[in-house]
């Protein structure tokens, strides 16, 4: 039987995964060392020659100020060159973050949630947007751009074959680094802590307004959600 804590430590875990993994994606652009602590000081040597087209409106829409916006055009044409990423593309991506796992399927949800024009393909746009927001979006939206991400069917409800599966994908994301050590009935225990703390009124699925409100009275979440407001 898992303790309380160890449970409900996965929907914590669920949180930073995301905002992780979205830094490690600015890592794999060149756009800030991770094993450097002088963030800000990498960033303001960055020479940026290319302006991408509708940066203003690009910096009223998001927290990125104009130069920021330079710095992540430029990661992204260098790596990304057609000026998009298709699934595949990130999944590959993501599979050099998990080397000891399979993030394929956390890489597709992912992606999914980045995609929200599903055009089958993240443009600059959609990057920048999405990372403003878990970056330095307030916890309201942070909360919502995850809700979205669990949400699979986008039906705007979280059942809870759902979670089971976004729970999986972690695990198998996180591989042997997994711990508690991944039992069979694993998943189905934290999906039931999950749905015991969110559904308010235990009708089987969770709501916005009811993630909203258990998330913000929970102080881990809170925490994993400010833990990276200053990377850029």
């Amino acid at each position: 039987m898992w303790a309380e804590g160890e449970s409900e430590g996965l929907q914590t875990l669920g949180i930073v995964v995301v905002v992780c993994s979205s830094l490690k994606l600015l890592h794999y652009l060149g756009l800030i060392d991770l094993s450097d602590d002088k963030i800000e000081d990498e960033l303001e040597m960055t020479m940026v020659c290319h302006r991408p087209e509708g940066l203003e409106q690009l910096e009223a829409q998001t927290n990125f100020t104009k130069r920021e916006l330079q710095v992540l055009y430029r990661g992204f044409k260098n790596e990304c060159p057609s000026g998009a990423v298709n699934e595949e593309t990130f999944k590959q991506i993501y599979a050099q973050f998990f080397p000891h796992g399979d993030a394929s399927m956390y890489a597709h949800y992912l992606f999914h949630a980045f995609d929200t024009t599903q055009t089958g393909s993240v443009k600059f746009e959609d990057f920048v947007t999405a990372l403003s927001i878990l970056l330095r979006g307030t916890v309201h939206e942070k909360l919502r751009w995850t809700f979205n991400l669990y949400d699979i069917n986008k039906d705007g409800y979280i059942n809870k074959e759902e979670m089971m599966d976004i729970v999986k994908a972690i695990y198998d994301m996180m591989g042997k680094y997994t711990y508690p050590v991944l039992k069979e009935d694993t998943p189905r225990q934290h999906v039931d802590v999950f749905f015991q703390k969110m559904d308010k009124n235990k009708d089987g699925i969770v709501t916005l307004d009811e993630f909203l409100e258990s998330c913000q009275e929970d102080d881990n979440i809170i925490r994993s959600l400010q833990l990276f407001q200053n990377v850029m």
